[in-house]
């Protein structure tokens, strides 16, 4: 065999292998295409049924016209529970950010005995399923007589979404230079100071991503809060929920349509918020 022949056969294998690894990755990227499309699909259709007629939820609309939007924000029933829901979820919004940034500064900067312990105990309402959640938060604050009030919900919502909150921000702290606090400790600053006037500044994105994150969470729960809430508390979600159970109403779809646009944007916005991943030097 000559060398030309020799060095023919591993080219050719290279060949193979690359034309494979192609339709893997064709065919990877057409699955991952189909599941998407699956999930986004049947929320997306929502949208224009919501500019259909009162009187029918139909897909295509047979009219378009914006009546399900006017009877929805004339309606004193759906703008009181929006009204309720927004309430709810910035109360959980401002308590989780005063709770879960300097948690997440402190687990990711120091080390203490049983730091896998408390992290676990932080991070527990999102890995235990919410239905257990819910109960438990129901027996716990019927004790307190807390069941059916507003103070009790954004308890409840604080406890559900602040690891949420701490994620994002253990991610930026992840992301910032600890020369930079070093320095600042150095100088004679004293770690509140530093706490305030470094870290806080540069974690400023990530704090507003993790805020809307966490307000979109709140403001969209309904599992906890259909355990809570009561007539005079009742969120958006809940009413949803129930006027799909007892009462079938077109003006769900301008609901849902609105949901899933804010949810679209609050989702955008807190992913161009997060810090870019700094490039290693070489």
């Amino acid at each position: 065999m000559t060398p030309s022949m020799q060095m023919s056969a591993p080219a050719k294998g290279g060949v193979v292998v690359d034309r494979l690894t192609r339709r893997y990755v064709r065919l990877r990227n057409v699955i991952a295409f189909a599941v998407y499309a699956f999930i986004l699909v049947p929320t997306l259709i929502v949208i224009p049924i919501s500019f259909g007629g009162s009187g029918e939820m139909t897909f295509p609309p047979r009219v378009w016209t914006l009546e399900l939007y006017h009877q929805l924000f004339t309606s004193s029933s759906w703008v009181g529970t929006i009204l309720q829901s927004v309430k709810v979820a910035s109360m959980t919004t401002v308590l989780a950010s005063l709770i879960g940034v300097p948690a997440a500064y402190g687990l990711v900067r120091f080390e203490f005995p049983g730091k896998r312990l408390v992290m676990l105990l932080l991070m527990s309402p999102i890995l235990v399923p919410v239905i257990v959640v819910s109960l438990g938060l129901y027996l716990y604050l019927s004790r307190l007589h807390l069941v059916g009030t507003t103070a009790g919900l954004v308890m409840s919502h604080v406890a559900y979404v602040t690891p949420f909150m701490m994620m994002t921000v253990m991610a930026g702290v992840k992301k910032l230079d600890p020369a930079l606090e070093f320095a600042t400790t150095i100088m004679g600053a004293k770690r509140s100071t530093m706490f305030v006037k470094v870290v806080l500044p540069q974690l400023r994105p990530s704090i507003f991503a993790g805020a809307l994150f966490a307000f979109l969470v709140s403001f969209d729960e309904v599992v906890i809060a259909w355990f809570l809430t009561s007539p005079t508390t009742t969120t958006l979600p809940v009413k949803m929920y129930s006027s799909i159970q007892w009462d079938v109403s077109p003006v769900i779809a301008a609901v849902s349509a609105l949901l899933t646009v804010l949810s679209l944007v609050f989702c955008s916005v807190s992913a161009m918020l997060q810090p870019a991943t700094p490039e290693s030097s070489h």
